[in-house]
């Protein structure tokens, strides 16, 4: 999915499109909806790719009784950026 956003927007901009073509791309229902599947799939991977560094790395056996503490607390973190995120880029794609 982002493999194939990332190749069309590459695309795009080596064709040399201007403001007003960008502008009339993102205006359409396919382009706004697949934006918003690859910013969803992004926050997957971040979230899957942080979940799985954090819970190798931060555990009690590494750092003790504190570890398990901070490793909820950055999850806690990551998670409310990820949604954020998530929440911005809906603004973005269908704000007025």
């Amino acid at each position: 999915m982002l493999l194939a956003y990332f190749i069309l927007i590459g695309w795009v901009v080596a064709s040399g499109i201007d403001y007003v073509g960008w502008q009339a791309l993102f205006a359409t229902a396919w382009m706004r909806v697949f934006t918003l599947l690859a910013v969803l799939s992004l926050a997957a991977h971040a979230w899957i790719g942080m979940w799985s560094v954090l819970t190798d790395y931060l555990t009690e056996r590494l750092m003790g009784t504190k570890g398990n503490v901070l490793r909820i607390g950055l999850q806690l973190c990551i998670s409310l950026l990820l949604f954020i995120y998530v929440i911005w880029g809906v603004q973005i794609l269908w704000g007025n």
